[in-house]
């Protein structure tokens, strides 16, 4: 049976996040819920209901900075009926008889090697690092792979060893079954393609591109900071209807795939691509709107942003930022220490977007010698990292005065 979207969280947390699930209509009542390796509980979560889920929201609910994140995960995938019959795994069946024709024997430390959770492309299935380490598994060769592929229901399989820290964020990705690793993804109605070798694809930036979506920018100039493959430069082109996208892309690999999507799509008569460093833009005075999704911090262009600002009108800054805030007891037992902590989280996160908003008003007068207000629209919570590592977004306003 194919992967499906789970909700993983923590599992103090697990029966809380089940119920909210249960009443929103999300829980997929079919299937099981499962402990990962590391601690988390994955909760099967219905397709149909994907784009409608607010990891955030339901963070914020239950415990804010907790663990909240849509995944891909086979294991879930058994049916409670199945379970009941005693009928296992597909993969774990079929690996069992592959270790058995090469003379090795199933051990619980050999189950604890499979892939927990993964991520789904198209016909790819691509692993995370911390499965298949086992010594026994090199002998099997390439059968090992075609082996996992048919259990996963792949018809190519590649591994992300991690993101490079090569200025692009480059995905550290090795083939291991197939003829080639572009891929096709598809996120509430927009097509993403790309070499999953070359390029990453964040699946835990799905509420924020939703969000995007819902924005109306009929009739306003767009610049996309950090464009990538077109995370958000399709949501503003394909849903909110921007007259026109600037997209900033200096990774060659990004572009490649940005351009192809722009006309997979059918908006690259909208949006002009510009390739290479952002800080060496030559355009000015031409945004209503700059989106800056850059993480750990996008601060580098903050500068150039503002300098894309119309001069007469002004517009809104879209920034990303990873906001730390300090560890704090959140244990499921003492409402009182979590509501605390809740507080806490959104105490730090305004207080970042009060300085940056003082920040952006002195770049602004620095650059056209007018006094600026900056307004803060709206802090988003986009996902946690850690219990105590944030990704948000601040929408500011900045009108010259």
């Amino acid at each position: 049976m194919d992967a499906v979207p789970c909700l993983r969280v923590s599992p103090c947390y697990a029966q809380q996040f089940r119920r909210l699930l249960q009443s929103s209509g999300t829980l997929d009542p079919s299937l099981c819920l499962v402990k990962d390796l590391d601690g988390t509980v994955l909760l099967p979560i219905l397709q149909s209901q994907l784009s409608q889920l607010n990891p955030e929201s339901f963070s914020t609910t239950v415990a804010s900075g907790s663990v909240c994140e849509i995944v891909w995960s086979q294991y879930p995938v058994q049916s409670k009926k199945r379970k009941e019959k005693g009928t296992g795994n597909k993969l774990e069946e079929i690996l069992q008889q592959l270790l058995e024709t090469h003379g090795e024997i199933w051990t619980d430390e050999v189950r604890g090697d499979l892939p927990r959770s993964f991520q789904r492309h198209g016909d790819l299935v691509l692993l995370g690092d911390s499965c298949f380490v086992l010594s026994l598994w090199r002998k099997m060769g390439q059968q090992l792979w075609s082996t996992v592929a048919r259990g996963l229901g792949a018809k190519r399989l590649a591994k992300l060893r991690r993101i490079s820290q090569d200025g692009f964020r480059s995905p550290e990705v090795t083939m291991l079954l197939g003829e080639h690793s572009w891929v096709r993804h598809v996120d509430n109605g927009i097509s993403y393609e790309f070499d999953v070798v070359k390029c990453m694809f964040s699946a835990g930036n799905i509420t924020e591109k939703l969000r995007v979506a819902g924005f109306d920018c009929r009739g306003e100039t767009v610049v996309d900071l950090y464009a990538g493959i077109g995370y958000f430069t399709l949501p503003y082109l394909v849903h909110a209807k921007a007259a026109h996208v600037h997209a900033c892309e200096w990774n060659p690999d990004a572009v490649e795939a940005l351009q192809k999507n722009l006309k997979a799509n059918g908006v690259a008569d909208r949006c002009t691509v510009h390739i290479g460093d952002n800080r060496q833009l030559q355009l000015c005075n031409v945004a209503d709107r700059v989106n800056l999704g850059l993480i750990p911090s996008s601060e580098d262009g903050w500068h150039i942003a503002c300098q894309l600002l119309r001069k007469t009108t002004g517009g809104i800054l879209h920034i990303h930022q990873n906001v730390t805030s300090q560890l704090h007891n959140t244990a499921d037992s003492d409402v009182t220490l979590r509501v605390s902590g809740k507080k806490a989280d959104r105490e730090v996160w305004q207080a970042w977007a009060d300085n940056t908003a003082q920040h952006i008003s002195a770049l602004l007068k620095d650059l056209t010698g007018a006094l600026w207000m900056t307004h803060i629209k709206h802090i988003e919570h986009v996902k946690s990292y850690a219990p105590h590592v944030h990704h948000v977004v601040l929408d500011l306003e900045c009108r010259p005065t």
